[in-house]
């Protein structure tokens, strides 16, 4: 999968592995990883799947309606990706957290709906549920992240909820943080992902 690798200053941190929006490309979430954790190495990957030229992580029949054999597909490649990037790279496996957006927050959501152990934790930026037949495997202490629109117009208010309700019956860490910007990603929520990263994985309180 075409990607940017960087390893960071601070090898102990979490790889943060960046998954772009519909239409975006591996540059796109770079800033935001930066806000983040500066110090942490990044794996910034692009979809393997085009629409309309436009680079997204899995296909779609409709917009909000996923095409469940890709989806199944590409989410098995990119779990196959992050093992082989671990070991190309030297990056601990096991420390691994998802940053996406919108479709990439779909991918990394269907990596914790699929696999106990392909993350160590996620920031979803206006997700959408993966899929509903999956009986999802433990995620017991896998703390997850969910920036949300109450007025976000693809996500619904009653989608996130949906979608925090089975993350959390699978023993997920779940903290839910709302906007009112509709399917953007704003500076605030980007500050609220950043400040719950370093509660959760540094041991700090907020940014300054």
């Amino acid at each position: 999968m075409k990607h940017i690798y960087r390893q960071g200053s601070d090898t102990s941190a979490p790889t943060l592995l960046l998954l772009h929006g519909t239409g975006g490309t591996e540059q796109d979430l770079l800033p935001l990883a930066e806000r983040i954790s500066q110090g942490s190495p990044i794996l910034s990957v692009r979809g393997n799947v085009l629409e309309n030229g436009m680079p997204r992580f899995f296909r779609r029949l409709a917009e909000g309606v996923f095409d469940m054999e890709d989806l199944e597909f590409r989410t098995k490649e990119l779990h196959a990706f992050l093992d082989q990037a671990a070991g190309e790279y030297g990056f601990a496996r096991d420390n691994v957290i998802a940053v996406g957006y919108s479709n990439g927050a779909n991918i990394a959501g269907s990596l914790l709906f699929y696999y106990a152990n392909s993350l160590r934790g996620a920031i979803l930026h206006h997700p959408m549920v993966p899929r509903r037949d999956l009986q999802l495997p433990d995620l017991a202490g896998v703390p997850v992240f969910i920036g949300a629109g109450e007025n976000d117009p693809i996500c619904t208010p009653q989608e996130t909820g949906e979608l925090q309700a089975l993350l959390t019956g699978a023993g997920a860490e779940v903290a839910l943080h709302w906007e009112q910007f509709g399917h953007r990603l704003t500076a605030t929520e980007a500050d609220a992902a950043a400040q719950w990263f370093s509660r959760t994985f540094e041991g700090g309180g907020e940014r300054i």
